[in-house]
């Protein structure tokens, strides 16, 4: 999807084109960035974009300043995507711990659309580290639109279908959402909202919000007055004082108060920024066992990614370390019977051994090599045990492979292994990430005693993890009663030593509790409702996602399309999709609802594993004898009307026999019947025939 949405893009941009913007050079269309990599991820958005979607090039034009415009046979199939100017941006960033609530706000204009036609326009929401979406709202005129979130089981809304283009995601954090029928020349204004984690690292936290604007959509009237506006308030939630150390733009402080900052950047620009809003402010032991997946569906990207990071970790491990490698599909294969030391010579022979065994085949046999990866840190003494799942696929037992696990976790005394499991997901950045978390341990088997003296006491996650170099350990929960001044942890050091220290309690004012901690919330009591398959807690899960915004595995959003006023009709020039179903009634308060598609992550695919389908690869549906033809009859036109000038038409029919000049017009009228009817239609119209 991502890459035809590029290809898209990159056909838009040829198409924008045809506009005009009149003879003087100041007002000429900018041009379209330059790139040594032509791939389609050029042209993904970096921050929040609109594009027009046109199906039929025809509708492409200044709706200013019509001009001529040689009339293009057939359509764009599948539609081209033209990035439209935008007039306005605004970005409000809150931070509170290791959240950051997002809030974009900006106006865009169809300046590619004739003013009596209409097109469909797509929105682009790329947001940041474990970004998701919390809402989007727009205006355009006649109509409203918001998202809504409605349960999964809700049985009034559930029954109607949804286009797969009215709402996804392209790539994991770039959420795309579709609004109809947006006259040509009027302008869109958009209100959207994320919450996304900061990065940290040695005690540093760092933002960064994607914000980076191509060339094209600066609106070409140089004269047009354009201000980017930038807000960023931060409570850590601690009384220490806060220092920003490095920043992309030049941020003036507003506020300065213990534990509370608050920045502003406002500047008149020629042109939108072009680069990502950042900001940043103020070992153990280890013995792992990697788990890779070499099943058939792994084949290509997704085992290449890993086996790229795979080797890059295996290069920073300390020589005192010790790992082994367990690549499985239907069976097992091991690196080496044993644990082995880090050292230069066992590394370089693992790389071999990769290089070796690395080839995707096979089906997907998840617990085996799990159970043998427990057996090779059973005996772990004077080191911390780590074990890494990487896979992308989903098999039968999977809960009894997690209750298996949890005996194991139970009943290894003290220092219980580490499991750390990936799905295939933008690979390899995303598993050194987790490589990087999981081997930068400072404290490990963390336990609080004082909150057993709580009633009613919910603590997230309820097995506490390691606290890491890499990142911020943050538990969150709900209790009843009397909360202590202090609390005493306990954990376990660098030498397995104990360690103990009390903490004493800070009332933080003026924090968003239950937005900062309900993905992690949601998704745990996700995993419990599903292991334990609990309707009361998927319930809870829907109850806590629709208060909160935060789309769940039980919940669905949906796009409200408000009427402004009386006007309840579509615009004269309105180019309507077809619908399967008739979810496009309005209801007595003028509002109608559009469903869009499922956002959850789900539990997995047992057929796709079976079958060793590709992550993200969906099987093809076969289109109906009808639209084969269609298709096939209107890229035929189109390919021929692209490789061949009037010229070069005229001088071969010139060279023609009679017989092969009708055989040729008999053909070309077929085809006119199947994929050029609006084009002989016009024909028709100026000849004064019916």
């Amino acid at each position: 999807m991502a890459e035809e949405f590029g290809k898209s893009v990159e056909d838009g941009i040829k198409l924008s084109k045809r506009l005009y913007f009149g003879k003087d050079r100041a007002v000429a269309p900018p041009k379209p960035q330059m790139s040594m990599d032509k791939s389609s991820e050029t042209f993904l958005p970096r921050a929040p974009m609109v594009y027009a979607v046109i199906s039929d090039p025809g509708i492409v034009d200044n709706p200013d300043m019509t001009s001529y415009q040689p009339h293009v046979h057939g359509r764009c199939d599948p539609p081209a995507l033209i990035p439209l100017q935008m007039n306005r941006i605004e970005l409000e960033a809150d931070s509170y711990l290791d959240s950051v609530i997002v809030r974009f706000s900006g106006s865009w204009r169809v300046h590619c659309v004739m003013g009596s036609k209409s097109c469909d326009c797509r929105i682009a929401i790329p947001m940041g580290e474990q970004g998701s979406i919390l809402g989007v709202e727009v205006e355009v005129p006649r109509k409203s639109y918001s998202t809504e979130l409605i349960a999964m089981d809700d049985k009034r809304y559930m029954e109607k279908e949804c286009r797969p283009e009215s709402g996804g995601f392209l790539k994991p954090y770039i959420f795309i959402l579709t609004i109809p029928n947006v006259d040509g020349g009027s302008t869109l204004s958009i209100k959207v909202s994320w919450i996304q984690k900061l990065l940290y690292r040695n005690g540093e936290f760092s933002l960064i919000v994607p914000f980076s604007f191509p060339d094209y959509v600066t609106p070409p009237v140089k004269k047009l007055a354009k201000k980017e506006k930038i807000q960023l308030n931060i409570n850590s939630g601690t009384e220490t004082e806060i220092m920003c150390k490095a920043t992309s733009h030049p941020l003036k402080q507003l506020k300065r108060e213990a534990g509370k900052s608050g920045f502003l950047y406002e500047a008149d620009v020629l042109t939108w920024t072009d680069i990502d809003f950042a900001v940043s402010y103020s070992a153990f032991r280890k013995e792992i066992v990697f788990l890779i997946d070499i099943s058939g569906s792994m084949e290509a990207k997704p085992l290449e990614g890993a086996k790229n990071a795979l080797i890059g970790t295996l290069t920073k491990l300390d020589a005192k370390d010790s790992f082994n490698i367990l690549a499985f599909n239907g069976e097992t294969y091991s690196f080496s019977s044993s644990m082995e030391l880090a050292t230069a010579e066992t590394v370089e022979r693992a790389v071999e051994w990769i290089n070796l065994k690395f080839i995707a085949g096979g089906g997907t046999n998840i617990l085996l090599p799990l159970n043998q990866a427990m057996e090779l840190v059973s005996n772990t003494h004077g080191s911390f045990p780590v074990i890494y799942l990487i896979t992308d696929g989903a098999v039968e037992n999977e809960r009894q492979i997690c209750d298996v696990m949890q005996s194991h976790l139970t009943s290894k005394g003290s220092i219980c292994p580490r499991i750390y499991t990936f799905g295939i997901d933008s690979v390899e950045p995303q598993m050194q990430k987790l490589f990087a978390k999981g081997l930068s341990t400072i404290l490990a088997n963390i336990t609080i005693d004082t909150l057993d003296d709580l009633d009613d006491v919910e603590v997230y996650p309820s097995r506490i993890p390691d606290l890491s170099s890499e990142s911020l350990l943050i538990i969150s929960g709900r209790y009843r009663g009397n909360f202590p001044e202090t609390l005493k942890a306990k954990a376990v050091l660098e030498d397995l030593s104990n360690f103990v220290v009390d903490l004493k309690i800070q009332n933080a004012k003026d924090m968003p509790f239950d937005k900062i901690f309900a993905k992690q919330q949601i998704d745990l009591l996700t995993a419990q409702a599903w292991f334990s398959e609990n309707k009361r807690l998927e319930d809870k899960v829907v109850e806590m996602s629709i208060q909160t915004g935060i789309v769940s595995e039980y919940t669905r959003l949906s796009l409200l399309e408000t009427q402004k006023g009386n006007q309840a009709t579509e615009s004269p020039g309105a180019h309507k999709l077809p619908q399967k179903n008739d979810s496009s009634k309005v209801d007595s308060q003028g509002q109608r609802r559009i469903m869009l598609q499922n956002f959850g992550v789900g539990f997995g695919n047992l057929k796709a594993t079976a079958e060793n389908i590709r992550p993200g690869v969906e099987e093809p549906k076969l289109p109906e004898a009808a639209e084969l033809i269609i298709k096939a009859a209107s890229n035929c036109c189109g390919r021929l009307c692209d490789r061949c000038c009037c010229m070069c038409c005229i001088q071969c029919f010139s060279k023609m026999n009679n017989q092969c000049a009708i055989a040729l017009t008999q053909l070309w009228t077929a085809l006119a019947c199947f994929g050029c009817v609006e084009c002989c239609s016009q024909l028709c119209c100026c000849c004064g025939n019916e």
